[in-house]
């Protein structure tokens, strides 16, 4: 064996021993952190508990009247367990909650809608006519199913109604006076097809995914977004928690005027604070 070789073992011991090295430290922290989430979520369970029995006070008393409307997205998979779903509308009717949309991707809770509701005492369908009905006191609820298909669909016939307006003006110089493609003429065009929709002041997330999963975007520019864990592990006192923590925010409501045929790098700009 010449020195050539005996490196090379050498360089390979080392680098076996290296990789050994950063396994064990993956592992380590890995455990760490799962230890540390572990403890979290025993904390969650207790606090909820002690909501859900009225021991921690403070969550109590809070002003339902601010959530006038409520959204809840459940990740696809988990929409198929239709007793949590109902189980959880059972404690948002508990809790004075009058209108709530639930969404899922696929639309199993749209497809689910008549054995839902059948569960429910005073639960009606919602109509954006009938928001204003004076039946919906504490014990009434009104439910709007939503999917993915319904956001799609919706953009379909706006952008197609705002290109047929496109079409009219012709080569006209009304073309370049008037901007069809804007935020307010999409609002508009929303309306127009029966597809716009009241926006939701509160969105909890059930399900492993951190995001809305497709809940249309126009319906949220103002809607506070929580993440509520999967639906196999919902509590009362996190609902209440979610909840309590919404009515207790100092909204702030800001307003962008900033056209949809803008330049992306001024979106880009405005968004990076540059």
């Amino acid at each position: 064996m010449d020195f050539r070789d005996g490196m090379h073992k050498v360089y390979s011991f080392i680098a076996q021993i290296g990789n050994l090295g950063l396994h064990v430290l993956w592992y380590f922290l890995h455990f760490i952190v799962s230890l540390w989430y572990f403890a979290l979520g025993i904390v969650c369970a207790l606090e909820s508990y002690l909501i859900s029995i009225g021991i921690l006070k403070r969550y109590e008393g809070f002003d339902i009247n601010k959530l006038r409307y409520l959204a809840v997205v459940v990740e696809s998979e988990e929409a198929y367990q239709i007793p949590k779903i109902i189980e959880l509308l059972q404690w948002l009717v508990a809790l004075g909650v009058k209108r709530v949309c639930l969404y899922d991707t696929e639309g199993i809770l749209k497809k689910s809608k008549d054995s839902i509701l059948v569960k429910l005492n005073n639960a009606t369908v919602f109509e954006e006519a009938d928001q204003s009905n004076p039946l919906l006191d504490h014990k009434h609820i009104s439910v709007e199913f939503a999917s993915f298909s319904d956001g799609k669909e919706a953009v379909a016939k706006a952008a197609n109604l705002l290109f047929r307006k496109y079409l009219k003006l012709g080569d006209s110089d009304k073309i370049q006076e008037e901007k069809i493609f804007t935020e307010a003429r999409m609002t508009e065009a929303l309306t127009a097809v029966g597809c716009r929709g009241p926006e939701p002041d509160l969105l909890l997330v059930y399900g492993p995914a951190r995001c809305h999963l497709g809940f249309p975007a126009w319906r949220i520019r103002y809607t506070e977004i929580i993440h509520m864990g999967s639906l196999n592990s919902i509590k009362y006192g996190s609902l209440i928690k979610a909840i309590y923590r919404f009515t207790m925010v100092q909204q702030n409501y800001g307003k962008c005027s900033l056209p949809f045929d803008s330049d992306c790098s001024r979106l880009l700009s405005i968004i990076s604070g540059n």
